[in-house]
């Protein structure tokens, strides 16, 4: 794990190697939540086996097949790279053998994973999928993004929540700030009211030489820290609040896993910034970044 010198949460990616980001959860020095990114070349196999972790995979640039016990998928019309189309994904759940195989000259794919107790079924997930879980526009003006769900709260499986998120040039995402770093329950109903969550960004940027800004920082200040994210880098999230800016000039693709306490995203705004909803004036023309129709 290349951990940057400036950020201790700011891993940088590995350019020199296929698997260019990969993040146990004994490295990021938490409870639950690993992470991969990697490059695939026609002919090449991904094979491995579950053990007593959920997996997810998400396609970010190419066509794949997937052959697991229960049976295989070939993603179809997959998207050239993150900023041309919806994804496919495939989940895999604990003691199950898989194969991933590049349909095609090359394959960009990120993979999730955290322990799981019970066994779900395999799902293949494919941009109608992602359509009918929903595509949210969120905030306004300069902090308008769209946020695709892949794995949302509620899915069948034990605790990964997976989306992504597109934050046009020079625009917020993450804001106003929040949290999900202590678990509090509504007595009264029982409800989540937050979770206590950890969760990874994995950035992309849709010019190499783009750049983001995150900053992590909870209510005492006892974290406090900001990273300069570049493309395939990824930002670590073990607890606070984690808004984003993305570089004047470059729109900013961050993929978001969480795993915690609970399969959900229930969290905490920031006191400080709540008078903020409600204030936009409209959405950001350029959204939506992307769409179903860019798929190949």
């Amino acid at each position: 794990m290349n951990r940057d010198k400036k950020c201790k949460l700011l891993i940088r990616s590995l350019h020199d190697r296929a698997s260019y980001q990969q993040i146990s959860a004994a490295e990021a020095g938490w409870n639950y939540l690993s992470f991969t990114a990697r490059n695939l070349v026609h002919g090449e196999i991904w094979k491995g086996v579950t053990g007593e972790n959920e997996y997810l995979f998400v396609l970010l640039g190419g066509n794949f097949s997937v052959k697991t016990p229960e049976g295989s998928w070939t993603s179809t019309g997959g998207r050239k790279d993150v900023f041309n189309g919806l994804p496919h994904a495939v989940y895999i759940p604990r003691e199950s053998e898989f194969e991933i195989t590049p349909e095609g000259n090359t394959l960009d794919i990120a993979c999730g994973w955290c322990p799981g107790e019970k066994k779900f079924p395999v799902r293949f997930i494919t941009p109608d999928d992602v359509m009918n879980m929903g595509i949210e526009y969120r905030g306004g003006d300069n902090a308008s993004r769209q946020i695709n769900s892949i794995l949302p709260p509620g899915s069948a499986c034990n605790r990964l929540v997976c989306v992504e998120v597109y934050t046009p040039s020079g625009n917020w995402s993450s804001f106003p700030s929040h949290k999900h770093d202590t678990r509090i329950v509504d007595f009264e109903t029982g409800k989540v009211k937050e979770a206590s969550l950890e969760e990874i960004y994995f950035y992309k940027i849709d010019k190499p030489q783009g750049f983001a800004i995150q900053k992590v920082y909870n209510d005492d200040r006892s974290l406090d820290e900001i990273g300069e994210p570049h493309n395939n880098d990824v930002m670590l999230i073990p607890e606070g609040y984690h808004p984003v800016i993305a570089g004047h000039g470059y729109n900013v693709y961050y993929l978001n896993f969480l795993a915690g306490s609970d399969q959900s995203l229930a969290n905490t705004d920031d006191p400080d910034h709540k008078w903020i909803y409600g204030t936009w004036k409209g959405m950001d023309s350029r959204i939506p970044v992307v769409t179903p129709d860019m798929n190949k």
